[in-house]
């Protein structure tokens, strides 16, 4: 139980009952693997969880965006609480670290895998509403997720902003795969995105989607370093 004390540590928050802890690490091909009982693993958890995460986003946005309409808001938590984002709060957090993966799952890169990584989020989520109450739960969400939220909406939007960009730019953009690998059940992408003749980012993922998302995202955030630096020059 050592490294679960240890994860605690990290998300700042001690539980009661630890195996709720422990079934919200606890992945379904750990769990088929070890033959235990129906419903040990953490989807159950993640469904609560889910429902617990849009409702803590949608009180602090509705709270602290009172200038937005609601079709507005809606996007906005969309940003939030999609699959990349939440991946990407649960690699902060070291979660991959902490899960109890079968050892396929393992082998094949599930520690880093977002789908997985998301809902084990959720699934955190989840547990801390049930052994500490939504207050708790909602202080989790907004320390852990609800933080950066303009870079989190940069990443939702990154291709049709990007698109934006070059567009007013008059320049021409191309999303080109160049790398294919892994079995066709578990294939991993990488998508750089060319401005004209320069590969302005790169990104990768087990979608095509996902990857042009990533790469997008990182042309960017070149794109708004390169003017940040140029705007502090003059």
């Amino acid at each position: 139980m050592s490294n679960w004390k240890e994860f605690q540590s990290v998300i700042g928050y001690r539980f009661t009952r630890e195996g709720l802890l422990r079934q919200a690490l606890t992945h379904s091909s750990y769990a088929n693997e070890k033959h235990m009982k129906r419903l040990s693993d953490n989807e159950r958890l993640e469904f609560l969880g889910d429902a617990v995460l849009e409702l803590a986003s949608s009180d602090f946005l509705y709270r602290n965006y009172d200038n937005l309409p609601e079709g507005e808001l809606t996007k906005l938590r969309a940003s939030i609480v999609c699959e990349p984002t939440l991946a990407a709060c649960a690699e902060e957090l070291s979660l991959g670290d902490y899960l109890l993966l079968g050892k396929g799952e393992d082998l094949t890169g599930g520690r880093g895998r977002k789908s997985i990584l998301s809902d084990a989020l959720e699934a955190v989520i989840g547990a801390i509403y049930l052994d500490g109450g939504f207050a708790i739960a909602k202080e989790f969400v907004s320390k852990n997720i609800l933080t950066d939220i303009e870079n989190r909406q940069l990443f939702y939007d990154s291709k049709t902003i990007l698109q934006e960009v070059v567009q007013g730019e008059h320049e021409s953009m191309a999303y080109v795969l160049t790398d294919e690998s892994g079995p066709d059940h578990n294939k991993s992408f990488t998508v750089e995105v060319r401005i004209g003749d320069t590969c302005m980012g790169t990104g990768s993922g087990h979608t095509k989607k996902a990857a042009e998302q990533e790469a997008a995202y990182r042309a960017l955030l070149k794109i708004r370093e390169y003017r940040e630096r140029n705007q502090s020059c003059i």
